[in-house]
């Protein structure tokens, strides 16, 4: 993280925001839940029998199921930064192939080429470092393994970013990386003909107070370095809330989230996965994507 951004993503921070979403997370995290399933989806499309797996920022564990679903032989790691979440992991195991590690993504604990598929549900937007992230992963990865990830693109709360920018001059919503600089990561860090696509979410609420709360009940604050150190007045968050009412549909609070999926190979892995899939949708090379203006 460069020191002088102050849209850098400061780890402590992050954990700190989690481990206070413990116990909240699992019944806040709607969206969370409907791109992991569409995430484990994706690995319909893919040949890869992997002996192990590291589910990278895994949380309370509920990819567990899912992952093991797929890959009912291969040995499991769930892999967050905040410990809490990991201790709230609730997964049945007789054969004790699943294990839970307190890490950084960063800072792998693992061999080189011990892993066959890292799976990764909206966990990169928390990194400080995504080439970093990358790296590791291709570290660990095996010559037959491939990364299958999802985060958050740029488009995810404008219009929480445009009130607040209206209200003071600091941030108070995290910077989310465009999808074509999320490909460029991959090749930088040795992956071979990544593979993305996005989708948008939109969520509604009553009003701003809802929006907010539901954002610290999943571990979404601010964790930006210019973020505000002090509390926020009941000045600012009625500015705020003023400027945010051109976003209300039908009475409601409107919210964006734009998702973007990813799958990328180590180069000469065998490639499974086919530009359209059985149901239609279809999935773009990085080098056929027009870079956002």
């Amino acid at each position: 993280m460069n020191a002088d951004d102050p849209f850098g993503v400061e780890p402590p921070a992050v954990r700190k925001a989690f481990n206070a979403a413990a116990r909240t997370y699992n019944a806040a995290a709607v969206l969370q839940t409907e791109v992991r399933a569409r995430l484990l989806e994706r690995l319909d499309a893919v040949s890869v029998t992997p002996a192990s797996i590291l589910d990278a920022g895994a949380g309370t564990g509920t990819a567990a199921a899912g992952l093991r679903a797929h890959y009912p032989d291969a040995r499991l790691l769930l892999l967050d930064l905040a410990e809490l979440m990991l201790r709230e992991a609730e997964f049945a195991d007789a054969t004790r192939m699943t294990h839970a590690v307190c890490a950084d993504a960063g800072r792998l604990p693992l061999a080189d080429d011990s892993v066959g598929l890292v799976f990764s549900n909206l966990m990169l937007q928390w990194a400080p470092d995504l080439d970093r992230v990358f790296r590791e992963f291709r570290r660990v990865l095996n010559t037959s393994g491939l990364i299958v990830f999802s985060t958050f693109g740029p488009d995810t709360l404008g219009e929480l970013r445009a009130a607040w920018s209206e209200a003071d001059g600091y941030n108070h919503v995290n910077r989310f990386i465009d999808m074509h600089d999320v490909g460029d990561a991959l090749v930088r860090a040795g992956f071979a003909e990544p593979v993305m696509d996005l989708e948008h979410f939109t969520l509604t609420y009553p009003d701003l107070r809802a929006l907010m709360l539901d954002l610290k009940a999943i571990g979404a604050r601010n964790v930006t370095a210019g973020r505000s150190r002090g509390l926020t007045g009941r000045g600012r968050m009625a500015a705020v809330e003023k400027a945010y009412r051109r976003w209300h549909r039908d009475g409601r609070l409107v919210s964006t989230w734009e998702v973007i999926y990813g799958i990328a190979w180590v180069p000469g892995a065998p490639r499974g996965t086919a530009l359209e899939s059985a149901d239609g949708e279809v999935r773009v090379p990085m080098d056929r994507i027009p870079r956002r203006r």
